[in-house]
């Protein structure tokens, strides 16, 4: 895999996630406490640490980016 093509991967699952954390039956089981309530929290970390690993790899396609366009 290509680095521009993990970073599309983890944007990908980024959106989904991020779909998951906004959907009105995931906060329903969160505020109807049918689920444990620090699930949320889980899944806020989740969404942190993707971001946190896409900019470790978005550096890397930029770098590899300029290095061929000096190419």
């Amino acid at each position: 895999m290509l680095p521009i093509e993990i970073l599309q991967e983890f944007n990908s699952c980024y959106v989904n996630i991020q779909a998951i954390a906004q959907d009105e039956n995931w906060l329903l089981l969160i505020a109807e406490k049918e689920i444990d309530p620090e699930s949320a929290t889980h899944l806020g970390d989740i969404l942190h640490y993707l971001s946190e690993v896409m900019s470790c790899v978005e550096e890397i396609v930029e770098v590899k980016f300029n290095q061929e366009s000096e190419s």
